[in-house]
């Protein structure tokens, strides 16, 4: 499978899977100047910044363990400008992390780490 087509997918799986545990899903794929969160979701009133990471079963590492300290500033960042933009400063936010691993029999193993990261800025 493509990469860029694995990760449209796996959006789409964590989307899904999020709602699933009643997140509110309220944006995808938020863009600015300073980079791309993938989801923007509402838990229980907290704002959470998803990024969603994905890989083909047996590649090198987990795909959770590509959450550098690099991307987890580009995402503070983009969360920052994000709640600025909303007036949303005074509420509470956090980074999860969900990872999707296509198993060889083609079904993904979807994982969720909630307040994966502290923000980075």
């Amino acid at each position: 499978m493509q990469r860029k087509k694995l990760g449209a997918e796996s959006e789409l799986l964590a989307a899904k899977f999020l709602e699933g545990k009643k997140y509110r899903i309220l944006e995808k794929n938020v863009r600015c100047s300073l980079g791309e969160v993938d989801i923007v979701a509402l838990d229980k009133g907290v704002v959470v910044f998803v990024e969603v990471r994905s890989s083909m079963a047996g590649s090198f590492g987990h795909p959770k363990e590509s959450v550098t300290p690099k991307k987890r500033q580009t995402l503070s960042m983009v969360a920052l400008w994000y709640l600025k933009r909303k007036g949303w400063l005074e509420r509470s936010a956090r980074f999860d992390v969900v990872t999707v691993v296509l198993q060889p029999s083609g079904i993904p193993k979807v994982e969720h780490c909630e307040n994966a990261f502290d923000r980075a800025y």
